[in-house]
């Protein structure tokens, strides 16, 4: 009888699908931001840049809408169908090739001689989330894994990666300082000004020596919830098909050690349709000190003055008036707090924001269609501004508070952080069709 193993962090090599530098001499030109933080009119620039550039797979649009040759025998699909279709003809046609050999490949962000991160990008093998190894911090909603799934099912594919967050310093870490002492395999400068390297591992005894490092660690995901689980939605559909053990039991990742560079964590804001600034300042006094910012005239200096206070604390704003919420009573505060999460869980402000302010004291569902989420500030005032409602800036979580959140298996509230840099979409994928499966 073969016993299972036990869960453990393992990353595998894999056959990186990636633009030749034939079809995209300027990978710059065909790369993206992942496909949740593109609005329409980035969108539209993107498909202006280049003919092939990744926004076209990651956020597909219906084949008449996206203007693309159909031949008289080709069936007409919906646009996931037409981002598999875009994909394979793609790879058919040279503007993307696999890799000959699986490896593990570094992935560098940088500005001039400053590293904002560093990683490696694999297949991670998928753990149950409850299983303490990859662990959450936020909860998902049906709709993005909806979306997703219905892409890479389509695609057969991972076009974009997820990204975790891990306290390394071990033998991964190594051979990647190691690796981006060479020549990279591609690189590219964004708009940005950020540099994008990459780097393969090959060698037997480096991956050897990364995945017994990796086997003993645990990591938490930093972007990606809905992918992550996408990847096991995809996975059990083709178990349970019959398919057998493939490439449909891992999903691609991006595995950053922290310890190399800080993450940027920022807050995500809400704005809150048809809520009146004063009515929102007066509901909110009933547990919270609240003052007028006399000297906040722009979202800076609102923000600003919002830091100066570590816990608890919120700007309100209609974009002419930014109100300071503060200093909650103690005890509404405590008697607020769910039965159901952790103390860590209510150490955040997302989560006081979610239940305490927004659910008790404005009667306000914090979910998506009742409270917009923006990554922007300024996003958030001309979304109040427009519906007739406030703006709701936060501070951004610290990452102690977020980890101990996700170690102690709660969850924060949907869309309560921003982990920047993220990775860009494009600078490799994965397929299935390069990885045999049983």
């Amino acid at each position: 009888m073969t016993s299972t193993p036990p869960p453990a962090l393992r990353l595998r090599p894999f056959r990186a699908v990636r633009y030749t530098e034939t079809a995209a001499p300027e990978l710059a030109a065909v790369i993206a931001p992942p496909y949740d933080v593109i609005d329409e009119a980035q969108r539209h620039e993107l498909e202006a840049r280049d003919p092939h550039n990744v926004v076209r797979l990651i956020l597909p649009r219906e084949p008449a809408e996206a203007g693309e040759p159909r031949g008289d025998a080709e069936p007409a699909t919906d646009r996931y169908a037409h981002a598999a279709t875009l994909f394979d003809r793609w790879l058919d046609k040279g503007v993307l090739a696999a890799d000959a050999s699986p490896a593990l490949y570094v992935y560098q962000q940088r500005v001039g001689g400053r590293v904002l991160q560093r990683g490696l990008f694999g297949a991670v093998v998928m753990q149950p989330l409850d299983g303490g190894v990859i662990l959450p911090h936020e909860n998902v909603r049906s709709g993005p894994v909806e979306d997703r799934l219905a892409l890479m099912r389509a695609m057969r594919a991972n076009p974009e990666p997820i990204f975790l967050l891990y306290d390394g310093g071990g033998d991964a870490s190594r051979v990647s300082a190691q690796a981006v002492d060479t020549k990279p395999l591609s690189s590219a400068l964004d708009a940005e000004g950020v540099t994008h390297e990459l780097w393969a591992i090959t060698d037997p005894a480096d991956l050897a020596a990364i995945d017994a490092d990796l086997a003993g660690r645990r990591a938490m995901i930093a972007d990606g919830h809905h992918r992550y689980t996408t990847y096991g939605y995809l996975r059990d559909e083709l178990l349970d098909s019959g398919a057998g053990d493939g490439p449909w039991t891992s999903g691609l990742t991006l595995l950053v050690d922290d310890s190399v560079a800080s993450p940027d964590i920022r807050a995500i804001h809400r704005a809150i349709p048809g809520l009146a600034l004063d009515d929102a300042v007066e509901r909110a006094a009933a547990a919270f000190e609240t003052r007028t910012l006399d000297d906040a005239h722009d979202v800076d200096t609102a923000l600003a003055a919002l830091s100066r206070h570590e816990r608890a604390a919120f700007v309100i704003s209609d974009g002419s008036r930014f109100v300071l919420l503060s200093n909650p009573d103690p005890e509404q505060l405590a008697a607020a707090k769910p039965a159901d999460h952790t103390a860590a869980w209510w150490d955040l402000d997302a989560s006081v924001a979610s239940v305490f302010l927004m659910q008790g004291l404005w009667n306000v569902t914090d979910a998506a269609g009742q409270v917009e989420a923006e990554h922007d500030p300024r996003a958030a005032l001309r979304m109040a501004n427009m519906t007739g409602g406030v703006a709701l800036l936060l501070n951004p979580a610290p990452l102690a508070g977020i980890m101990a959140v996700a170690e102690a298996g709660d969850a924060m509230p949907r869309k309560s952080t921003l982990f920047l840099p993220k990775p860009s979409s494009g600078i490799v994928m994965r397929s299935f069709r390069f990885e045999p499966g049983d």
